[in-house]
């Protein structure tokens, strides 16, 4: 009785506290009406919730006049049950007796055949509001496959937990199109996912231009400005290293930096995408060098650390733990070129990177980047002032273009 009652308040704590409501609650509320009558396929994963943790999966299961037919599993899983990276396998989800199919491995895209018996795709998963994690190309290649099929597609729509109005980086360039910057839009967007599938779909974005019968459940209750907490929404971890939702915030900073493997960025720690530690590096050194510089919104301390895994696994690591102080003014993105200038004056033999003509890492960088430009740039000097104006050189375009897509103030 007392475990019962225990689950009891803490369900009620959850609702209670939330000044928000996601997509699918909202799509609830109103009984669900635009899917009567439908057969319903829903791309979603763990993060894909009810304000009472309720999964949007049983939700439809449940629905009144829905047929839940297909699930299609992201990467990470349905149920959020694979690995970072691993293929994912077609399967029979055990709860609901919905077959689940894999677009996360060889098939990235509905099949007609996957899209045959549906008359609706539902899209809800927690993004970063980074252009390089997977789940928006997900969204916009299912947007492309329902359009080549004569099919609706619907966004329940989530926060932007980096911030609706944070824009930084270049457009993605044709060289660079990958399933980590699927589509031409900055590294920080600063759109909700019904936001940008609105962009994706008007602007022309989708494959050979192609638009789809979309519909977004916009949340209720949310503004641009407010972070992640301030909804009041429950956080649920969108993969294994964002374990609370400032790691949005951090992701940008080292993400990046991170595609290249010679530094740890604190994966396979307990602070991930929050350090830039190596065994070359002097942790009070590094610190104080980064902080004279007086980098807007941001402060850095010296840390020791000793990883579980990944790089550096098992080796007595030093460098800096970033503490993002004003997320409005950081420049988050190029937070690691900055720090990766201060490695190539400090320690010139391992910190200038881009010298070392046999890394097999500058592809994935310069994918992950957006453009060649960014690494070809940066690695003559080494220095943010030769990159500055090409990162941040589609941002007030972006902006202006994006706007007439805004659902939220």
């Amino acid at each position: 009785m007392k475990k019962i009652i225990t689950t009891i308040a803490l369900t009620l704590c959850l609702s209670a506290g939330a000044e928000v409501k996601p997509g699918i609650e909202v799509l609830r509320d109103n009984g669900f009406q635009s899917l009567q009558g439908k057969r319903v396929g829903l791309i979603t994963n763990p993060t894909g919730v009810d304000n009472n943790l309720k999964s949007t999966v049983d939700i439809l299961a449940e629905a009144p006049g829905v047929e839940l037919v297909g699930l299609f599993a992201p990467e990470h899983g349905v149920r959020g049950d694979v690995h970072a990276g691993d293929n994912v396998d077609n399967m029979v989800d055990p709860a609901t007796g919905v077959p689940v199919y894999s677009i996360y491995g060889k098939t990235r895209k509905p099949s007609p055949e996957m899209l045959k018996d549906v008359d609706v795709l539902l899209y809800d998963i927690q993004d970063n509001g980074c252009r390089s994690f997977t789940f928006i190309s997900t969204m916009g290649l299912a947007m492309e496959a329902c359009a080549e099929q004569g099919k609706k597609f619907m966004v329940l729509d989530r926060p932007n937990p980096v911030g609706g109005d944070k824009i930084e980086g270049n457009l993605t360039e044709d060289s660079c199109i990958s399933f980590v910057s699927q589509f031409r839009i900055p590294y920080l967007y600063g759109l909700t996912p019904g936001e940008l599938a609105s962009y994706l779909n008007e602007e022309g974005l989708l494959g050979e231009g192609k638009k789809v019968d979309l519909e977004v459940v916009p949340m209720d209750g949310y503004t641009r400005n407010m972070d992640f907490r301030e909804t009041g929404m429950p956080w649920v971890l969108p993969s294994p290293h964002m374990p609370v939702p400032e790691s949005c915030i951090y992701y940008p900073m080292t993400g990046i930096l991170g595609e290249l493997y010679y530094m740890s960025i604190g994966v396979g720690y307990t602070e991930p995408f929050k350090l830039f530690c190596a065994d070359w590096i002097n942790a009070e050194e590094l610190s104080k060098a980064l902080n004279a510089r007086n980098i807007p919104g941001l402060m850095f301390r010296p840390i020791h650390i000793k990883p579980f895994y990944s790089t550096g696994k098992g080796e007595n690591l030093q460098g800096v733990e970033v503490y993002v102080t004003d997320r409005a003014a950081a420049p988050l993105s190029l937070t690691q070129f900055y720090v990766m200038e201060e490695l190539a004056k400090l320690y010139p033999e391992q910190g200038r990177i881009f010298e070392k003509a046999d890394s097999k890492r500058f592809d994935m960088f310069d994918k992950v980047c957006g453009s060649k430009e960014i690494r070809k740039r940066f690695g003559k000097d080494y220095k943010v002032a030769d990159i500055e104006d090409y990162w941040n050189k589609d941002n007030e375009s972006f902006r202006a273009a994006s706007q007439k897509y805004h659902l939220y103030k």
